[in-house]
C-alpha cells in the first residue's frame, strides 16, 4: 500500500474510531467548515512557501496540504483511489479541451 493509501486508512479509522487528543478527530469533530478553513489555509501557506523560494519549506506546507486535503476527502467519502481514476482519466486525454470549447464555439 502507498504511502497516500496509508495515511487515509488512518484518517478513516480515526473517523470511525476515535482517539482521544487527535488532530484528525478534532478536524472531523468541528466539521466541514473548520476542515475547509484549513484546506484553504495550507493552500495559501503553500503558495507563500513556494514563492519563497520552496526547499524544505515548501515541502512541509505540500505534506500539510495534502493531509488536510486526504481529511475533507474521507469526510466527503471520496477515497484516494477516486481521484487517481479521474487523474488517469484526465491524462489520456489529447489537446486542451478548454481550447477545443473555444474552437467549438466560433464553428
Amino acid at each position: 500500500m502507498d504511502t497516500i493509501n496509508s495515511l487515509f486508512e488512518v484518517i478513516t479509522k480515526r473517523r470511525e474510531h476515535p482517539a482521544q487528543g487527535s488532530y484528525t478527530c478534532y478536524l472531523f469533530n468541528e466539521g466541514e467548515d473548520k476542515i475547509l478553513k484549513k484546506v484553504g489555509e495550507e493552500c495559501a501557506e503553500t503558495i507563500i512557501a513556494a514563492k519563497n523560494g520552496g526547499g524544505d519549506a515548501l515541502v512541509g506546507e505540500l505534506c500539510d496540504l495534502a493531509y488536510h486535503l486526504l481529511v475533507l476527502m474521507a469526510y466527503k467519502g471520496i477515497s484516494p483511489d477516486a481521484v487517481k481514476a479521474e487523474l488517469k482519466r484526465r491524462s489520456q486525454k489529447i489537446g486542451n479541451l478548454k481550447a477545443r470549447k473555444q474552437t467549438d464555439k466560433n464553428t
